[in-house]
């Protein structure tokens, strides 16, 4: 069985960013004791690719010249010798970007596609699902009628983390880029108020939509974004960072707000977490996720773009913003 792969050429430079990728072809090995072959699906397309194709130092070690770019997928076995799964499994975890593979079960974790459509596992019911339910409802805490302030809210993590905010019965005002994406915050997702950073400033929109100043902020985007919110953060206000793509063009030397001496004279608390601070809580996720999405209390999108070749479309798309919901790479590996 033959596995196509985006690999990573070299880390980014001062050339074309195309450059970096390259699409390769290789047989699939034999499989060792405990491996599995998969025939993968679904790629996930993530901001935080970028940090992983950065030779610095970051919460996981970069992508290596050469190898296959680092992704989360979906498939389903076709081949095994580990006790864990049976061909027929479907399961999830770090696949690349390829239409094949052979992975250590332990590495794996297998999914219920009985619950819904497998790609769900890269959408509200995967990374970007956990990381919105975990940063909003565990550490952001929000309560009844305080103002929640999310940006990029009509993204994958950003419109779990204010469904779940508004969910509590917090006034929660969402920050995207486009008039159709502010229509979904309000239309689908039900928020009070919208606020379109592509078309008007943000801290003068923040400051007619906020009049009572803003009790919780979960970061997305970092920049001038947070640097406006600051300005108007309640005393002993919190803000969850969970991202900051305006920043991810040059990860390494990203810029903190200049008017940072607000966390000072506020007495506010900030902290910043990735999922491995709670891969040992999925469960908990799930058990809020599954119930609300069947029920309608709680809406996903998906932005899906088909096949292997068009990886590098999907990678510059997300940082241009061009994706409507979680993005997503259909590889569509034959079993």
């Amino acid at each position: 069985m033959e596995a196509v792969q985006i690999r990573m050429r070299e880390y980014p430079g001062t050339g074309p960013a195309r450059d970096v990728w390259q699409l390769t072809r290789d047989p699939l090995r034999a499989l060792g004791d405990g491996e599995v072959a998969l025939a993968l699906d679904t790629i996930s397309i993530d901001p935080g690719m970028s940090g992983w194709i950065t030779n610095k130092r970051s919460y996981m070690p970069p992508v290596k010249p050469g190898g296959v770019m680092r992704a989360f997928g979906v498939g389903e076995v076709v081949e095994s010798k580990s006790e864990r799964f049976s061909p027929g499994d479907w399961v999830t975890g770090f696949t690349g970007v390829q239409t094949h593979g052979v992975f250590h079960g332990e590495n794996l974790r297998r999914i219920d596609a009985s619950l819904a459509p497998p790609a769900k596992f890269l959408s509200g019911f995967g990374m970007t699902g956990y990381t919105g339910f975990f940063g909003m409802s565990d550490i952001g805490q929000p309560k009844p009628r305080e103002t929640v302030v999310v940006s990029a809210a009509s993204g994958a993590v950003g419109s779990i983390a204010a469904q779940i905010a508004n969910a509590a019965g917090a006034r929660v005002i969402g920050i995207a880029g486009g008039p159709e994406k502010c229509a979904y915050l309000q239309s689908e997702l039900g928020l009070g108020h919208a606020i379109d950073y592509k078309n008007c400033n943000v801290g003068d929109a923040l400051k007619k939509a906020c009049p009572d100043e803003i009790d919780l902020y979960f970061d997305n985007v970092g920049g001038e974004t947070l640097e406006a919110v600051l300005g108007l953060m309640k005393h002993q206000g919190r803000i969850v960072v969970c991202g900051a793509i305006s920043q991810y063009a040059d990860f390494a030397g990203a810029q903190g707000p200049a008017n940072f001496m607000a966390v000072v004279t506020h007495s506010l608390s900030i902290r910043g977490f990735t999922m491995r601070d709670y891969m040992h809580r999925i469960p908990e996720a799930l058990e809020w996720l599954v119930p609300a999405w069947r029920e309608g209390r709680l809406k996903m999108r998906e932005h899906v773009v088909e096949g292997i070749e068009k990886f590098p479309d999907a990678y510059d798309m997300i940082f241009r913003g061009e994706n409507h919901g979680k993005l997503l790479l259909k590889v569509g590996g034959e079993k």
